[in-house]
């Protein structure tokens, strides 16, 4: 789902984003990003994730994602994830492939 999808503002902040997504049970899919403001994912991972928090999955380079193999173990890797979540709640931050 997108940003319009949910009705959720494309400059909401990452704290705002990841709360929507836990309260809804959504997994956030996103690139590698910054961790240095005060709002970014890994400051908010380190305070609010618990044992039942689902994982955020990073794709480690976006920029490999033009690349037919790069793409399919990301995609092999994503499918691992989703089938067994349960087992990866509370793991924070999943990086793919």
């Amino acid at each position: 789902m997108t940003f319009n999808e949910i009705a959720l503002p494309t400059d909401s902040n990452d704290r705002i984003v990841w709360r929507f997504a836990q309260e809804n049970l959504m997994i956030l899919l996103i690139a590698n990003r910054s961790m240095k403001e005060e709002d970014s994912l890994e400051q908010i991972l380190r305070e609010e994730n618990t044992s039942t928090s689902l994982p955020v999955i990073t794709i480690s380079n976006v920029a490999r994602l033009d690349e037919p193999v790069y793409r399919h173990h990301c995609v092999n890797r994503l499918i691992e994830v989703v089938l067994d979540i349960d087992d990866y709640r509370g793991s924070r931050r999943i990086f793919i492939p």
